[in-house]
């Protein structure tokens, strides 16, 4: 079922380091937060997609953060995530990733609008073209587009575009990531607790937010070193906070960032939030 592309084990969806209360990249930080990752078994970064507020920071601020995982990867293997609200933008984006040398190119379908089948196959053939031959993923993820991408749109897709090599799929439940697994495809998981159903399926690895900040753990369900209710719970304990506020405040804990801002509209933790979350048994454990 694989088609041999460049991902594959645990390719973390990474953070966007910010400083200035989230206003500008915290460029430095990268180099330490890509050892970090490459130090904890990850295979790739996946880089301004959901977790890394891509669709927060504007096109010059994306292809800067771009270009600095490139410079500070180390052996890791680089997606830049392209998506954007617009096909003249994600063509850019995509354009740049492949001249700055990403291993990847992925791109979520554009939110707010829900385009219909002949809308999302023209606008996703023209960002993979955009970044051909560099290998181009779709990314899947309903929650956050407002609209599923159809596995028939898929199918022409793939008669359509010759770098198409994969899919992440964020989709939580197991026969909504099935449904992707087409043949010539390479699949990757976004949901952790997946994980192990997913591989056994043919899926090739994951896409992982947790992996951010806890890599090590989400290699171990990988490896089926850990059970996947371990990464259940861990996303939940995360999830009872402000998501990238929280993951990347673990990793100031970690000595990996010295701040932990985000991009407006999203805010940080309250001192309140803070605490519960360095009081928490699981999230103290997985920092260990």
């Amino acid at each position: 079922m694989s088609a041999g592309g460049p991902l594959g084990g645990v390719v973390a969806a990474t953070v966007t380091p910010l400083r200035d209360g989230g206003q500008a990249l915290d460029r430095p930080a990268v180099a330490r937060l890509t050892e970090f990752l490459r130090e904890a078994g990850a295979t790739g970064v996946f880089v301004a997609g959901t977790t890394g507020e891509g669709l927060l920071l504007d096109l010059h601020e994306r292809m800067a953060l771009a270009e600095q995982f490139l410079e500070d990867a180390g052996g890791l293997r680089v997606a830049i995530h392209a998506g954007a609200q617009t096909t003249a933008d994600a063509v850019r984006l995509a354009e740049h990733a492949r001249d700055a040398g990403a291993a990847a190119v992925a791109a979520v379908a554009p939110p707010f609008y829900r385009l219909d089948d002949a809308e999302l196959a023209v606008h996703f053939a023209a960002v993979a073209g955009a970044c051909a031959p560099v290998p181009f993923y779709l990314y899947e993820f309903a929650a956050r587009a407002g609209y599923a991408i159809p596995p028939r749109v898929v199918r022409e897709l793939q008669d359509r575009v010759g770098n198409l090599a994969g899919m992440k799929v964020s989709d939580p439940q197991l026969q909504d990531v099935e449904a992707y697994l087409l043949p010539g495809l390479d699949l990757l998981v976004g949901s952790e607790a997946l994980i192990p159903d997913a591989l056994a399926l043919g899926a090739v690895g994951a896409v992982s937010g947790l992996a951010a900040a806890f890599p090590r753990t989400v290699v171990r369900v990988l490896e089926g070193a850990e059970p996947p209710r371990t990464v259940a719970s861990l996303r939940a304990a995360l999830a009872r906070h402000p998501f990238q506020a929280a993951l990347k405040t673990a990793l100031v804990d970690q000595g990996v960032l010295s701040d932990a801002s985000v991009r407006a509209p999203l805010r940080g933790l309250t001192a309140s939030e803070r605490s519960a979350l360095a009081a928490d048994d699981l999230v103290r454990s997985a920092l260990r």
